[in-house]
């Protein structure tokens, strides 16, 4: 395992032993081309959603989606980092997933620097959203975006899911 599943874990629980929940990575190549995009991981969040509500009981399940925001590490660009790029990300991951699934690798590229392609991976956990197949809502309880003394920005961002209750017979009269 590497930074971008036990630094969230490390932040979330602190210094121990074992993680006290249970924990199933799901790697994504987001090092060597061809990378995924955008549209796969928001699709493959959607399916992962429509799994875990197929369990034949109700499951308490985060989806994380890490990776840094704008930063490059290498190159004449090596030690990029774009704000406002950043922020319009996390604004777009709220209001406007679909439409954010669609923007081309190069964009990733040129606004947010080479390993900023790290930001597909938060569409897998936007995807298991339920609003985004009109199947309820979702708030936005936490947010977070700060450039620390490195090459990276760091951004927080908590989506709670609030699935429709299906309407019982009391509900239909």
């Amino acid at each position: 395992m590497d930074h971008g599943l036990t630094v969230p874990l490390s932040l979330v629980f602190g210094e121990v032993e074992r993680w006290p929940c249970r924990v199933i990575p799901l790697h994504v190549n987001v090092v060597q081309y061809p990378v995924p995009s955008g549209a796969r991981c928001f699709a493959l969040g959607r399916a992962l959603r429509r799994a875990v509500e197929s369990y034949h009981r109700p499951l308490n399940v985060q989806v994380w989606g890490t990776g840094g925001m704008s930063h490059q590490l290498q190159g004449p660009r090596a030690g990029l980092i774009n704000r406002e790029w950043d922020n319009a990300f996390l604004d777009r991951l709220v209001a406007d997933p679909e439409g954010l699934s669609r923007v081309p690798h190069l964009e990733y590229v040129e606004q947010a620097g080479s390993e900023g392609i790290e930001l597909v991976m938060w569409l897998i956990a936007r995807g298991a959203l339920s609003d985004v197949d009109g199947g309820g809502a979702v708030s936005a309880d936490h947010r977070f975006y700060h450039v620390p003394a490195s090459n990276t920005a760091v951004g927080h961002l908590i989506l709670t899911n609030h699935p429709q209750v299906p309407a019982g017979p009391a509900d239909e009269e």
